[in-house]
């Protein structure tokens, strides 16, 4: 029997994301309060270290384009929240950003141990850098997981949030390397026919590479900025 599967969960792409009540930077809340938002949960190995640092950072001056995702950032380490509330206003002070969404504190590890974010044979008591993505409904569709020592690509994270978004709306796929409002694969046909159709349209408008593979332009994208700042520290 795996007593570390039993002790640290094993939530799964698919599944509902478990609720939890929890004290933040902003107050307690609960999951189920974002019933109807996007949410990425994100845990980090601990406050006042030089990886985190960097990520909060980077997460908070990418807050608006989240908000325009209609997606919610919710943090969370096993530190206390008198010390994530510490740690943000000395990040506020020595930078003047101010973190806008919040930090969980998580002393006991009981959320952190029900997602699986912490691993026994890295640490005990310290929780990897987990990346939850949790649609609308609730439901888990991403989970993401690095090591302690490489800083996540937020870029990336909201790249993965309007593939997505994008492909629910459009009941299509996304192919590889794909930036917003690039064009998205058609999903292959299921019969003979369509099969037929799907050719025929193909020689005709020649947005395709075979019967299996063609594509189209999402509908309703947002446009990327070229003047994010995501990158910067």
């Amino acid at each position: 029997m795996d007593y570390e599967l039993l002790a640290n969960g094993n939530v799964k792409i698919g599944q509902m994301a478990p609720d939890f009540e929890a004290e933040t930077t902003m107050g307690n809340i609960n999951l189920s309060d974002y019933k109807g938002k996007w949410v990425i949960l994100f845990s980090h190995p601990g406050d006042f270290t030089p990886v985190c640092t960097t990520e909060i950072i980077a997460f908070s001056k990418a807050n608006t384009y989240f908000e325009n995702l209609n997606t919610c950032l919710l943090g969370l380490s096993v530190d206390s929240n008198s010390s994530h509330l510490a740690w943000v206003y000395d990040i506020f002070c020595k930078t003047g950003v101010r973190v806008p969404f919040p930090i969980i504190a998580d002393r006991n590890g009981t959320i952190a141990r029900k997602y699986g974010m912490i691993v026994n044979d890295i640490s005990n008591t310290e929780t990897v850098r987990n990346v939850f993505v949790i649609d609308d409904k609730g439901i888990v569709r991403v989970i993401l997981v690095y090591p302690m020592n490489i800083g996540r690509c937020i870029p990336e994270i909201l790249r993965i949030v309007e593939a997505l978004q994008t492909a629910d709306k459009n009941k299509a796929s996304i192919p590889v390397n794909w930036v917003p409002c690039e064009p998205i694969i058609v999903p292959p046909p299921k019969t003979f026919l369509e099969l037929e159709d799907r050719v025929n349209q193909m020689r005709e408008d020649g947005n395709g590479v075979s019967w299996y593979l063609n594509f189209m332009n999402p509908k309703n994208c947002i446009e990327p900025d070229e003047n994010k700042q995501l990158f910067e520290a």
